[in-house]
């Protein structure tokens, strides 16, 4: 999983075992993400993370899903012990 909300957001709240890069940072970053791994992209509300799967497969990533609706949906539908913001 691929975290790529700003880290004040991450402070609120974050999925055990994501890995946390800013979408600003992941052009420079790219390169930190295997190819070949399987890469859940996540965000608040899932249009940030649409953006970031995009691009990513734009440069040749094939395994690259957005969560839709966030993480904010995932709290509301999965963990509602999540704080949300």
């Amino acid at each position: 999983m691929l975290d790529v909300r700003e880290p004040w957001e991450v402070e609120i709240c974050m999925l055990p075992g994501s890995r946390h890069i800013p979408m600003r940072e992941i052009p420079a970053r790219v390169q930190d993400l295997p190819i070949s791994d399987e890469i859940v992209v996540i965000c608040h509300h899932g249009h940030r993370s649409q953006q970031v799967a995009n691009f990513l497969v734009q440069r040749g990533y094939e395994s690259v899903y957005n969560l839709q609706g966030g993480i904010d949906a995932w709290a509301r539908e999965v963990d509602a012990r999540m704080p949300r913001y």
